[in-house]
């Protein structure tokens, strides 16, 4: 039996029972023991293995139940246009004419993380990108996923001329004689790119068509990203045939590079219910969890739906009536499903707190509904949040990101009431901490440092009454997130008998100050009793 024994440690349990230890013992892939060192140590027995980890803090594994994992992974091999890099159009266009000048001519050329919020002169449009290049299709993805700007080759490549019908759900922009800009928004990407599968209007389509045999090895590529932040289970909350046949492959092989719950998009409903198949279903290394459906657009887009115009009379857009909506949640409710609805603004988490209702009518006393980002709830909305079980999936970095922009656009009021994690927590909710990758970083201390500190870029409040402290940052990107993937009972606290899923961070997180936190990464990842990553401080 193979045995390791991390001593000299502040070890964060998050188990109620015993929330705080001096060691904690791994034997075959589950916890042994946690405890005062010579407790533990004598548990373990001779002949294990010791590490010593110099006081500093050990927790159970990151969760994070928000994570686009295969498309992160394409975007590491992309070009980056995340800000402040990339700062404005002309930073854009170099940036694409850069990749344009290694990059074989007719080979599609794509881009992610655009802010175009933070631009000086506002959108960059299709003319822009083709003073990059003529010769290539390029796609550069918004920071949010739900748009994109492409080149005017993209749209000769789809067909796409100025007199295109707007889709349900999504919209070409047009300068004001009419002329297509580039911009394309929500489900129009789907007319666009060279996607992969046809999803309707049930979302923003960014399941690309790619080699299975590419798309692998991104994967397996991404492991050491996600181990080093400390991150042993994702929740990827987009999943489509796409997806999910890359992660089949992937596990099949063995080279899935954390434990991976998928979440089926809403237009695999009708297939998924006439095989009998619902979550959760699969093993703990990949397994169905909720299905996700979409309500509005995106906070960083304009596309949010809010009961008051914001911004330049941004109103908002669905990507389904609401009845219809309801009418969907409902039947993916009586199929077995727990749901997950993508909702950010106030006028549309009405919508969905209508089609939570009318799942948790037929679902039992354990529903666990899922608002995923949960942008700005009001009041009224979070205490029926806490009749209805519901748990809100919060992504704080947008707020350090995008923050000013979110003042601007939405004024004070609303602003710092978005992703209000203090009052959900003081009305009895279980609100978790993800990340939303691609569509922001990925480590989990820039995320509980986020919602602890609530601060942007530019270093102003946003919401800092709306603020948790360390340790319920913690638990909400640990055993909440786990209770958000029904998996409370194998993962997301150190206590015997669990999957060995452990991270020792490169810091006592308890002794820093909270501006510290954000610098934080694991020293050394354990997923399933193996050391799967160790830091070069760490080695032997």
């Amino acid at each position: 039996m193979s045995t390791t024994v991390i001593t000299g440690a502040k070890v964060l349990t998050m188990d109620p029972a015993n929330p705080s230890a001096e060691a904690v013992a791994v034997r075959d892939g589950r916890i042994l023991a946690v405890g005062r060192e010579a407790d533990v140590l004598a548990a373990a027995g001779p002949g294990a293995e010791v590490v010593q980890a110099g006081g500093r803090s050990v927790l159970p594994g990151f969760i994070d139940p928000h994570n686009h994992l295969l498309s992160t992974a394409e975007t590491l091999v992309a070009v980056d246009a995340r800000y402040p890099a990339v700062g404005s159009a002309a930073d854009l266009v170099a940036a694409i004419a850069a990749e344009a000048a290694r990059t074989p001519a007719g080979q599609w050329i794509r881009a992610y993380g655009m802010d175009d919020a933070k631009y000086p002169g506002g959108r960059p449009t299709r003319a822009q990108l083709d003073e990059a290049t003529t010769e290539h299709p390029v796609i550069v993805y918004h920071v949010s996923g739900h748009q994109a700007v492409v080149n005017s080759a993209a749209l000769a490549w789809r067909g796409i001329g100025d007199d295109v019908a707007d889709p349900a759900g999504g919209s070409f922009l047009r300068d004001e004689g009419g002329r297509l800009t580039g911009m394309v928004l929500d489900s129009a990407m789907e007319l666009l790119l060279p996607v992969a599968v046809d999803i309707g209007c049930h979302g923003p389509n960014f399941h690309v068509d790619l080699p299975g045999e590419q798309l692998l090895g991104w994967l397996e590529g991404a492991r050491e990203t996600y181990l080093r932040a400390g991150v042993t289970t994702v929740c990827d909350p987009q999943v489509s045939r796409r997806e999910l046949r890359v992660y089949r492959a992937a596990h099949a092989a063995g080279t899935l590079p954390v434990r991976t719950v998928v979440m089926p998009l809403s237009h695999l409903l009708d297939e998924l219910t006439e095989v009998g198949l619902a979550g959760p279903f699969g093993d703990d290394r990949l397994r169905f969890g909720a299905m996700k459906f979409y309500c509005d657009g995106t906070l960083l887009g304009g596309t949010a739906m809010f009961d008051e115009p914001y911004g330049d009379d941004l109103t908002g857009s669905l990507y389904h009536h609401p009845d219809e909506l309801t009418e969907l949640v409902r039947r993916a409710a009586v199929a077995g499903w727990q749901v997950g609805i993508h909702t950010q603004g106030d006028r549309a988490m009405g919508y969905s707190l209508e089609a939570i209702k009318a799942a948790v009518a037929v679902s039992g006393d354990d529903a666990r509904p899922r608002i995923e980002h949960c942008g700005h709830p009001t009041p009224a909305q979070v205490r029926e949040f806490a009749a209805l079980g519901v748990i809100p999936v919060n992504q704080p970095n947008f707020l350090y990101d995008s923050g000013t922009d979110f003042v601007r656009r939405l004024g004070e009021r609303r602003a710092h009431r978005l992703q209000p994690m203090r009052e959900e927590i003081d009305a009895g909710l279980r609100p978790v901490l993800s990340s939303d990758s691609f569509v922001s970083s990925l480590r989990p201390m820039e995320t509980v440092s986020n919602a602890v500190r609530r601060r942007t870029r530019e270093d102003g409040p946003i919401g800092a009454e709306q603020a948790v402290t360390l340790e319920e940052a913690l638990r909400a990107h640990t055993i909440d997130a786990a209770y958000a993937l029904r998996m409370e009972d194998r993962i997301g606290s150190l206590t015997p008998g669990k999957l060995a899923d452990v991270v020792v961070l490169d810091a006592d997180v308890t002794a820093l100050a909270t501006d510290q936190l954000s610098g934080v990464d694991a020293w050394l990842t354990m997923l399933d009793g193996r050391v799967a990553y160790r830091s070069s401080s760490a080695s032997r």
